[in-house]
């Protein structure tokens, strides 16, 4: 089996995303730059059907032509987005779209996630991107302009899908699962700190 070791990591973080309501059974999908010829990533329909509960060949090996080259499952409709980060930016190692429930919050009002705690300041504002629909070229085209526009500072880095959910660009697997595990303890803080803010409780002075 091609990249075993990188295909079990990746059944495990894709299963603890879900157990941790860092994505749902609507989807999200997550995928690994292996070289300049290879990507691994998650099938469709990973959580409708089978609930994030993969075993490593369902991890599809994949080439920069969204060719598979291994793996049971097809691809998922949202490669395009994958595509577009890893095609701009040679830093970008690890694309991780996912659902997460706090941060969704945000996205679905179409806002931008206030970033107030000390774990995600590394990543400067956490813009949410104008509504494209799922799936579509347009919206695989918004996210490599946006890439495009953050220059070399892609890693880490994120931003909110509009009415949709969150996009993580990073150096490695972990290291923007641990980034997509500090936004959404940020997204569930900055929700009840806007709301002591509004009821007077407490003023919020960071910026929002």
């Amino acid at each position: 089996m091609l990249y075993e070791s990188e295909r079990k990591d990746l059944c495990t973080v894709v299963k603890t995303m879900f157990d941790r309501f860092e994505t749902n059974a609507a989807g999200g999908n997550v995928s690994v730059r292996i070289d300049d010829d290879h990507i691994i990533m998650t099938p469709t329909l990973m959580s409708q059907q089978k609930l994030c509960n993969l075993n490593p060949y369902d991890i599809l090996v994949v080439n920069m032509d969204e060719e598979i080259i291994e793996g049971d499952g097809k691809l998922t409709r949202e490669i395009n987005m994958h595509m577009a980060c890893y095609k701009q930016n040679k830093k970008i190692g690890c694309v991780i779209h996912a659902h997460p429930r706090d941060s969704l919050f945000f996205a679905t009002l179409g806002i931008e996630l206030p970033n107030l705690t000390e774990a995600t300041q590394k990543l400067g504002k956490i813009p949410t991107l104008d509504y494209r629909p799922a799936t579509t070229v347009e919206l695989a085209d918004l996210v490599r302009e946006h890439i495009k526009s953050l220059g070399d500072d892609v890693v880490p880095k994120a931003c909110l899908l509009n009415s949709h959910g969150i996009l993580i660009t990073d150096k490695t697997l972990h290291k923007a699962y641990d980034m997509l595990e500090r936004i959404e303890y940020n997204a569930y803080i900055a929700e009840k700190a806007l709301i002591f803010d509004k009821l007077g409780i407490v003023p919020l002075h960071k910026e929002c």
